[in-house]
């Protein structure tokens, strides 16, 4: 038995050679965090990052020189014109809503390229409708979808002839809630060449969540107009209690800004009421945190392929986004690995996660999340909607040896249950 958590010392020895097979992948997720981390400490050093940029305000905010250095670290790390960085984004979807809403106007197509997007964005969007809920469609913006193929990829042919009449082209980076792949930046960039194709204006917005930090570029250099997300992912590195971002183009980035707080004041009024020290500490820590992510990733990956489950992406391929999939074939299976994550969390290891109707999802949704910020996906955790093909969506690890231990203590408790057997 292992000495500190009782784990059998069967999955102590799959561990180890699942962790040996690793070599090569943890070596390469290396690599990348090391030129990412110089790129962020360029984007401090470059923009004066200075103590008083720690501080807060408070009322209007105005002259707000944290805010506004904060912008312009995140655009520089990010590779964007300009970006609008704030704590009052309650969400990812928060961020990506006032997005749309800000480039969009009455009449104008929204584009969905990658397939149907999140579950929390079909009301946004006016897919689920209740007439006068102030959704895209009450505001008489249309909307139209182009299905992946049947391997998961997009369909760039249809992509270029449906953008010529849109306004937005939307990208999801992250697969959500389904089993196909999630997108590298080169995919992203050859989506956004298929929408220009027919209309060079269009404007291409992609919902970055789960991939900031994972390659050595963003999908800005790769075309993108804007990059929206959540800070209790990635680039908040464990450390951001709170908010989101939108990065790209001067003018898009304002006329966002205008949505979230007024128009004629945008980036110029918010109080930050002493978050941004947490916003700029999570930064600097973010390509380390996010590398332990993807190690965890890879590990558990590679331990429940060892225990015969499938898993997306396998092992041996390459990461987009810090999020696995884990196929466990069924409900008891999925029920038992998320409530072995809660039992391996720093917080609220004690409690029982059980399936629950989440607002904004079309079924019963289980979470296993013992976090310091609640909902923190970097943090790890694990969820799933109680439904086929029962999958499980991985995610997260402040520091790779805790996430393992994690992961561990899942397989340990499907063990202890009768559900694996060695």
């Amino acid at each position: 038995m292992n000495n500190v958590f009782d784990i059998d010392e069967r999955i102590t020895a799959l561990s180890q050679q699942a962790e040996a097979e690793c070599g090569e992948s943890f070596a390469e997720i290396e690599k990348i965090a090391h030129k990412n981390g110089q790129k962020v400490l360029k984007a401090f050093i470059d923009n004066r990052v200075s103590e008083v940029c720690l501080k807060g305000t408070t009322g209007y905010g105005y002259d707000d020189l944290g805010r506004e250095t904060i912008d312009k670290v995140f655009a520089q790390v990010l590779g964007g014109e300009d970006a609008l960085v704030r704590h009052t984004f309650a969400n990812g979807t928060h961020a990506i809503s006032t997005a749309l809403f800000g480039v969009l106007r009455p009449g104008d197509t929204l584009l969905a390229c990658t397939g149907a997007p999140y579950d929390t964005l079909e009301e946004v969007i006016g897919i689920r409708y209740e007439k006068g809920n102030g959704s895209l469609k009450d505001f008489g913006v249309n909307y139209d979808e182009v299905p992946l193929k049947e391997n998961g990829m997009p369909d760039y042919e249809m992509i270029a002839r449906k953008a010529a009449n849109a306004r937005v082209a939307h990208i999801q980076r992250s697969r959500g809630y389904s089993l196909r792949p999630s997108f590298d930046v080169e995919t992203i960039g050859r989506i956004t060449e298929a929408a220009r194709s027919k209309n060079p204006d269009i404007i291409v917005l992609v919902d970055n969540c789960y991939g900031e930090l994972v390659e050595e570029c963003e999908p800005l250099a790769a075309g993108a107009d804007l990059i929206v997300g959540s800070l209790i992912k990635n680039l908040g590195g464990g450390i951001a209690s709170t908010g989101g971002y939108i990065c790209g183009k001067s003018e898009l980035v304002n006329k966002c800004a205008d949505r979230l707080t007024c128009i004629g004041m945008g980036k110029e009024i918010g109080a930050t009421l002493g978050q941004n020290r947490e916003m700029l500490l999570g930064l600097f820590f973010s390509p380390e945190v996010v590398a332990a992510a993807l190690k965890t990733s890879v590990f558990a990956c590679r331990l429940f392929e060892k225990l015969g489950f499938g898993t997306l992406p396998k092992s041996t391929e390459k990461r987009t986004d810090i999020i696995a999939s884990v196929l466990l074939q069924n409900e008891e299976n999925l029920v038992a690995f998320c409530q072995g994550i809660q039992k391996g969390s720093p917080v609220d290891s004690y409690v029982t996660p059980e399936a629950w109707d989440m607002p904004g999802y079309d079924s019963k949704v289980i979470m296993a999340a013992g976090a310091f910020t609640m909902g923190a996906s970097i943090e790890l955790s694990a969820d799933a909607p109680i439904r086929e093909p029962y999958a499980v969506w991985l995610q997260g690890g402040l520091t790779y040896p805790t996430g393992k231990a994690g992961v561990m203590i899942a397989a340990q408790n499907m063990l202890s249950r009768g559900l694996i057997s060695l």
